[in-house]
Formats: C-alpha cells, structure tokens, sequence
C-alpha cells in the first residue's frame, strides 16, 4: 500500500472553489471582479488556487505570479515582473509590446530588462508603469478572459501593494479580468501593512474577501483517507485531528508520519522537519543551504552557493523533491510550503546563518545575472546585511537602491537608502566607498521619501542636511536641499515652502544655470498671490530663457506655462494661447509628458475663465485623450476632467457633465480631484432640485476639504455650495450666519474669478430673505425719504440686509477681468443696486429693469443658458413693476423655455408661481388660481401668516403682528403645511423662498 505525500482528493473547498468559478463565469460575461482569499499557513490557499486554475479556468489565460520574501521584506513588484516573464515566454518581446498602449513598452522595462532602458524618471514614470500594466491586461482580455493571480501578498512590498491596489480599483475598465490575492491571515500583526490594504479594497463594490477555515473532522477524515488510500482507524483520526486542529497541511505531515512507523512529532517545527530529517543527509545539507535564499531559488545560484557539480547537485535534489520538500519551479526550485523553509532557517546556527550569507553574497557579486534586475541587487544587500557585514552591506544597499530607482521602486529604494545612513558610523571610509558623502545621501533619500509620499520624513532629512551644512562654503547642495525641502512643504501646504526656494534661488552661483533654472521654475510655481505677481513673472521669464540656454525643455516648457499664467488676462486672450502652443511644441521635444499636461489643464482653465466655455471644453477632452496615451489617466486625466465637466456645467450641457464626471470617478481619482469633480455634480443637483444628493455630494466634499488647506478655486466654490444647500433646505438663519462668517474671515479680493460667484450668491441671499419690495429701495436708492418699510422686517431679514454694506464695499472694490467676470458683476451689480446713490430724478424701479437686461445680455452672450434663465426672473420682476406686462411675459417664456431644457425644476416652479400671481397668460404658468389669485391654494389670511413664518417669526409672533390669536396662527400654519405638501416650517419657508411668493407683486 502507498501513502501519497499529498491527498488526491479535494477536500472541504467546494463552496470557494464555486465562487470562484462564478466570478470567472462573470468575467466572460464582461464583469471584472476580484476575490482576496485569506487564510492561515496551510489551511490550503494554493491548492485551492491550483484545483480552480486546473479545472475551471477552462480557455482563460491564467497569469500567476507570487511574493517573494526576503528576509522581512517583499522584493519590488515580484508578482508582476513573474507574470511578465511568463508573457514574454509565451508571446515573445515584441509580441507583448505590440499589446501595451501607445506601442512603448519602456515603461515596462523597469519590470523586466528585456524590454531595453526605462525612459526617462520623473513624478509621471510610476503613473505610466502603472497604467501600461493595467493596459496590457486590458488588451490582453480582449482576446479570452483573463485570471491574474497574486500570491502570498502578505509578503508584499509598497510598490506591489500599490500596484495591485491601482490594477483592482481599474480593473472595471478592462472587461473579462479576473484578479484573485492569497494571503496568510496568521502573518497579519496589528501594523502588518496588508491590513489597511485589505480594509480599503473590501469597500470595493466588486471586491470579495474569503477567508478558509480549517477542516471539520469528517473532511479530514476524507483527506486522511485519499492519502492513506483506507479509511484511518478512529483511534489514529483522533490524534491527528487533535494536534492538527484541522489544518491540512497538518493533517497531511501528521499522516506521512504516522505511516512511516514512527512516533508522532511533539511540536510543530518537529513536525515540518520531520520530512527532512528522512532524506539522505546530503540532501539535508543542500536543502539548509536552499533555505537561506528564500523561498524560491534559481538554479544557477543554488549551484554556485552548494558549491556541487551537476552531478551532485541533481543527486541531492532528487530525494528532495520526490519527498515533496521542493518542487521544480520554472528555472528554480521552490519550499513546498513556506513553513518548510522557515522552521529550516531557523533551525541553522549562528555560525551557519552568517557563513551562508556569506557564500550567497559572493555567489551574487561574483555573477549578477544570475538574478533578473532588481531583484539581484536587492538580494545581495539582504545577504551582505544578513551575513552582518557593515561594509559590504552598505555597499550592495547603496548599489540597490540605484536598481530600485529605475524599477520607480520608491519605498524599496528608500529602505536600501536608509539601511546605508544606518550603516554608516560603521564604515569608517563609507564616502571613499559609494564616492558620497552623508550629506548627498541625506538629500537623496529626503527626495525618495517625497516620491515615496513620506513628507514629514523627507522633510526631517532634508533639515538634518541642512543642520551640517555650511551655506557659504557649499552653496550647491544647500540650493538642492532647500528646493527639496521647500517642494515637500508646498506638497504638505506647510510655511516655509516659498522662504526655502527664494533663498535656494539666492544661493545658486551663476556658472551653475541648469541647477538655476529648475530652482527658478519650482519658486514661480509656487507664487500664488497678487502682491507676488511681478516676482512670479520676472522669475518665470528668468527660468524660461535658462531653460532655453541649457537645452533643459522641461523647465523651459514649465517656467514659460508659469509665465503665461502670470499675464492671466481674460479680456485678451491671443496672446496667451499662442504662449501655451509654444509650451506644447517645447514639450514635445523632449517627452515631457507632465508639462504636455500641465499645459492642456493650464490652457483649458484660461480659456473657461476668460467666459469661452467651447474652446475650454475642446481643450480639456483633448488633453484626457492626451493622458490616456502618456499613461497617465489616472492622475492627470482626471484633473482634466474637471477642466472638461466645469465649461460643460456653464454651457448647460448637465447630462455630458455628469457623464464625465461619472467617468472620472470611476478612475478613483486622488481625494482632492475626486472633491472637486463632485462639487461640479453637486452644482447639477443644487439647479434640478436634487437636494438630497446635493447633500451627500457635498457632504463627501466637505470630508475632503476639513484634511488640508487647499487654494480659493478649491475652497470658494464649495462655499457658494453650501449656502445654496441650505436656501434650499430652509436653513436661512444658517446660511446668513455662514454668509456674514465668510465676509469677516475669507479674502474675497485675491482671487476675483472665484470671488464674484461667492459676491453673487451672498447677493442672491439677501433676495431670498428680504422681501423686493422692502429690498429695492436699499439696493436702489433714488435719494428721497425712505417708506420706513425696513421697520417691519423680521431680525433674520435684519441680519440678511446687514450684509449688504460689505458686500457693496468687496464688489465694487473688485476688478472684473474678461467677459465672464463682467456679466457676474452686472448681475451683482443689479442685486445690491448701483455703485453710487440715483440722483433724485431716477426711479429705482426703471434702473433695475436696466441692470437685468444688461446682465441677461451679457450672459446671453458667453451662452450660459442657467445664469441667463435666473437673470431673466429678475428682468421680469423689473419689467412687471415698471408696468410692462409684455415685457415680463416675453422674459418669462424665454427663461420657461431655458429651464425646460435644462430640467431645473425648482427655477420652472418660481416661474410657473411668478405667472399665476401675476396674471401673465402665454407663458407656461397659467392664470387661473382660484378666484383671489393666491398660489398654492392659500386664502389671503393664510398667505400673510406664512410671509411672517419666512421672516422667521414664532406663532406668538405672528398673531402678535396680524392681531389674531396665537391658536387661529396655529390652525392657519397647520393648513399652510397641508397644502404646501412639507412637514415642517422650514421646509414651507424654504418653499415659499424658493418660489420667490412674496417678491412677485406687480
């Protein structure tokens, strides 16, 4: 009778190995998943993996690639780059790079060298390797579904984590792709960095997360019994059962054991090594040396590291994968399972450990190419650190992280970086020996930890360099440190970022104009206020013409779009878009795909502003197709796109906005675009009457804002938002308290292009709070004695109109700079009345009319139909109190007719409200409301109950002022809420705001 080392049957998996194949079977259907199947060492993971791939995965390319450990740490991308190699194999170089978009595979050459040199490095080649990655994948499912496999993840580095991270988020764009990650739930320690990963991912709408449990008794008695080929005897099951608690990997060891006659292990690395401890003694030997490098080792370096011949090598090997210890790997050998090598390593000597090491650094430095790049240089360091050698661990760490710099392996990069500054009091000729000083290797992890996105420690290494250096006698690399550290605390919106790059700038010497130029450029970037405008232009132009001198086109292209954007002038815009080609055409030249797109947000944003929302639209989509190619959707792509949904927003095209924003976010797009791309669709919800997804939308918004200090273009429109959300909910003492906050705390001068659509929602505030016919003589004064009316205002109304001086003041204090900005003024202008008081001969009334149709023209013109239909309520209201009932009648069906197209609900409401109360046929509203004219039903008496219940007043309040009885204002506010279908008062004050009821009376 034979005992198999492994059972035959498959035991106890069915319902995952089901959900699996149902996830696949969606795949082929167009339905991308993923499916995160955790579990504790040996509970099964891989044969579950290899039981699906071998019988469900059917005509499905299976791409498989695992983890690889390395002492405490992940090698970079080790996944991807096996599955890569696997690809290669079978289609061959240029088969693969024929697949990847834009038909450049340089990016994936920091995978694997065999597609030639990585291109150039910069903020954009991590971005480009991450979506050709996910480009291949997606052209590769086009042909048949694919299953990308991720094993052992909890041995995952940073730039495998984030990868993986990128590939499951996208991986909607590519139909038929299956991803499915194993992972060791017993490895998962409380600061395991899988842990959040996992978290994250399980949010994820298609993301599903198993979990294996171990064996019940009955499935191990049918594991015991397909290895066994019998039925084990209920005394036998017993004891396996309980010291291997269901575990099957326990179960199996347990079993082998027990048939071989012997007693049954006391503990649990007894029991991993008693399989090796029956092979002959020279392949114990040689499976000893194989722990040391890891799990899965090549041949060649097994070889040179065994120091045996062929012969002997195959002669070793033999026993130990026919005893199941190894498997045969590819080009390599691999532990059959982790735990295997682990309880192996870990039973070496101390002596042995080093003296092993050692022999596996010598073996590396003798012969790199044993090892595929990164991955041998990586290797060697772990071993000259493992083999406590300072010097010669310093030396392969600095070396490493050259590697890993090309692979954009950021974090491992900066792990070797760091492992040299803690190796150096070690060394004493450490400088001699890498040819740099502590001070150069400072600054250059202090720039990998920026690109690694550890600010706060990039920062600390940059002023630790700056705290040994003397400025004046190495003014070089003081330069370089401060323009580090002062681009961290821009990132970080930290103080300090401008005082760091002026006194770089200050400190470059004059022969150094390539070092000058980049400093120049990074300082004019940053100059974002109106008293910096002239330093900004003059350093700009400095950085442009010492780009140009030094061939350096990046800077050139960067300093001239900085430049451009310093002239910001929306009343001529020739001249800057011909500067932007320039920029465009320098960038080319050089691949500069970050300035490419810089550019295009650049122009786009220009051209939006200056009131051509066409253009700025064409530009914007341009640009998105721009960053699809450069590989670069994800981040670039998505800011455009809030660069295409905002002039599509202006042009009253909503639904092609939100499609493209719906897009956009689908890419998961980085908190702040993602916030951005929102308040767009939260602007679309305010006008169509959405107010609950308004409120969620801008709630995600808000969440995003409270964690940073971001800029006016950010921070104003989100404040325009929030009013107008509480207008609509009834929350007008809120709104007015929030309004008044804003005018003491916020600079509202700065930035005119973000500031008058906050001037003229505060302005549209007061309309809503202060009854027209109380507010024209306030916003309109024509020098004769004032009514008194003001008297009887409510103190909200009060609160609203104390606004008005410093509203006043802000508005005509600003300039307004291209067509955009003059017809947001114009309508200011025709909401808080003239800049100076009408002589005495002037009728408010017939300046008003005036002001409107002025501001309807103007945004007529920049054919904003939204701005142009609630402009037009206004002219109508003038018209109708000047006596001109056709004139009122024609802007109304005009603004009808506007408001229909764009399906702004609550706008058609206060029209449909202004043509009833007013008695104006013909225009959609109708005229026939009851025999007293009142809307929505109301009698007389209850209409003057509920125009003191929007100023804000108490029942007692109420029949105080009309001189009726507390319980009548109860009973007229019940019937009030009835027919006006709310609930609350609020809600029936905001209605009555909304449908303007009390500022529509000829």
């Amino acid at each position: 009778m034979s005992i198999h080392a492994v059972s035959p049957l498959f035991v106890g998996r069915a319902r995952e190995l089901a959900a699996l194949g149902d996830a696949l079977v969606r795949a082929r259907s167009g339905v991308s998943s993923t499916a995160l199947v955790g579990g504790e060492a040996g509970v099964g993971k891989t044969r579950l993996i290899k039981e699906f791939t071998a019988h469900r995965a059917g005509d499905a390319l299976v791409l498989v690639g695992g983890c690889l450990e390395l002492g405490t740490e992940g090698l970079p991308f080790a996944p991807f780059t096996a599955v890569l190699r696997g690809l290669v194999r079978e289609l061959g170089r240029d088969g693969v790079t024929a697949l990847v978009p834009g038909g450049s595979s340089r990016g994936l050459a920091r995978l694997l060298p065999e597609f030639g040199e990585p291109g150039k490095d910069g903020a954009e080649a991590r971005a480009r390797l991450f979506e050709q990655v996910l480009g291949l994948l997606e052209r590769l499912a086009e042909e048949r579904p694919v299953v990308l496999i991720v094993e052992d993840a909890h041995w995952a580095d940073r730039s495998t984590r984030d990868l993986l991270t990128f590939l499951v988020r996208y991986q909607r764009t590519a139909a038929r792709l299956l991803i499915v990650v194993t992972y060791r739930t017993d490895e998962l320690h409380r600061t395991h960095p899988l842990r959040p990963l996992l978290a994250e991912l399980g949010r994820v709408e298609w993301v599903t997360r198993t979990e294996l449990r171990r064996l019940t008794r009955r499935e191990a008695v049918a594991l015991a019994a397909g290895i066994l080929e019998r039925e084990p005897s209920p005394a036998d099951m017993d004891l396996i059962y309980a010291r291997s608690e269901g575990n099957p990997l326990f179960v199996e060891a347990l079993l082998n054991e027990a048939g071989a006659g012997e007693a049954l292990p006391e503990s649990l690395r007894d029991l991993l090594l008693a399989s090796v401890e029956r092979l002959p003694e020279e392949t114990q030997e040689l499976l000893r040396v194989a722990s040391a490098g890891g799990q899965r080792i090549e041949h060649d370096l097994l070889s040179a590291v065994a120091r045996l011949d062929e012969s002997s090598l195959s002669r070793a090997l033999r026993p130990a994968v026919a005893g199941n210890v190894l498997v045969v790997d590819g080009e390599g050998y691999g532990f059959r399972h982790a735990l295997i090598r682990e309880a192996l390593h870990d039973d070496l000597l101390p002596g042995e450990h080093t003296r092993l090491h050692t022999r596996y650094a010598e073996a590396l430095e003798s012969d790199l190419s044993i090892l595929p790049a990164p991955r041998g240089a990586i290797e060697l360091a772990h071993h000259w650190h493992s083999a406590h050698d300072s010097t010669w661990a310093l030396v392969s760490a600095w070396r490493a992280a050259g590697e890993a710099r090309k692979s954009t392996a950021y974090d491992e990069q900066l792990r070797m970086l760091s492992r040299v500054l803690e190796l150096w009091d070690q060394v004493p000729d450490a400088a001699e020996r890498i040819g740099c000083d502590r001070i150069d290797v400072l600054r250059q992890t202090a720039t990998v930890a920026h690109q690694a996105g550890e600010y706060e420690r990039s920062i600390a290494l940059a002023s630790a360099a700056l705290d040994e250096l003397d400025y004046d006698a190495d003014p070089i690399r003081a330069a370089l440190l401060l323009r580090q550290r002062g681009l961290t605390r821009y990132d970080l919106s930290r103080p300090g970022n401008v005082e760091d790059l002026r006194q770089a700038a200050a400190l470059v010497p004059d022969d150094q104009l390539k070092l000058r130029g980049q400093v120049l450029e990074s300082l004019a970037r940053m100059l974002h206020r109106p008293e910096e405008r002239s330093e900004r232009q003059a350093t700009a132009r400095l950085a442009m013409e010492i780009g140009h001198a030094v061939g350096d086109a990046r800077v050139e292209a960067h300093a001239m779009i900085s430049l451009t954007w310093g002239h910001a002038c929306y009343a001529d815009m020739d001249q800057q878009l011909e500067a932007f080609a320039q920029a465009r055409r320098i960038a080319y030249r050089d691949d500069a795909y970050n300035a490419l797109m810089r550019c295009a947000i650049s122009e786009s944003d220009a051209l939006e502003g200056s009131g051509q929302h066409e253009r700025a639209a064409q530009v914007a989509r341009d640009g998105v197709e721009g960053a699809v190619q450069y590989g670069l959707a994800r981040t670039s792509g998505t800011f455009l796109s809030i660069n295409l949904a905002e002039p599509l927003v202006s042009l009253g095209r909503w639904d092609e906005a939100l499609q493209a924003i719906e897009q956009a976010l689908d890419l998961a797009p980085p908190a702040p675009y993602r916030a951005s791309l929102q308040g767009l669709a939260t602007d679309i919800a305010l006008a169509r009457g959405h107010f609950d997804r308004a409120e969620q939308l801008l709630g995600s918004s808000r969440s995003v804002l409270s964690r940073g200090n971001y800029r006016d273009q950010t921070v104003l429109p989100h404040l325009c938002r929030e009013v107008q959300l509480l207008v609509a909910r009834g929350q007008l003492n809120e709104a007015v308290e929030m309004a008044a906050r804003a005018l003491e705390t916020r600079d509202l001068v700065s930035s005119p292009r973000y500031s008058w659509p906050v001037l003229v929602t505060f302005a549209q505030l007061v309309w809503a709070v202060v009854p027209s016919t109380q507010l024209l003589e306030v916003v309109a004064p024509s020098g004769r004695a004032p009514s008194g009316g003001g008297a009887s205002l409510g103190a909200l109304a009060r609160l609203a109109l104390s606004l008005l001086p410093g509203l006043r003041k802000i508005g005509w204090d600003l300039g307004a700079e291209g067509d955009l900005q003059h017809a947001q003024r114009l309508t200011f202008s025709a909401l808080t009345g003239p800049e100076t008081p009408l002589d005495g001969a002037s009728e408010p009334v017939a300046w008003q009319f005036e002001a409107w149709d002025l501001a309807v023209g103007a945004w007529g013109a920049l054919r904003q139909p939204y701005a142009e239909a609630r402009c037009l309520v206004g002219a109508a209201q003038a018209a109708l109190a000047s006596g001109d009932r056709q004139g009122a009648a024609a802007r109304l069906v005009r603004a009808r007719e506007l408001a229909r197209e764009l399906g702004a609900t609550p706008l058609l409401e206060q029209l449909d409200v202004f043509a009833r109360r007013a008695r104006i046929a013909g225009s959609g509203g109708g005229s026939d409301e009851g025999g007293d004219g009142q809307p929505l039903g109301l009698t007389a008496r209850e209409q003057e109950v509920l125009r003191e219940v929007t100023n804000g007043r108490s029942n007692r309040e109420v029949a105080e002022v009309l001189f009726i009885s507390v319980k009548t204002v109860s009973v007229h506010v019940s019937n009030i809420l009835a027919k006006m279908g709310v609930s609350t008062r609020g809600e029936a004050a905001a209605t009555a705001h909304r449908l303007r009821l009390f500022d529509l009376e000829p």
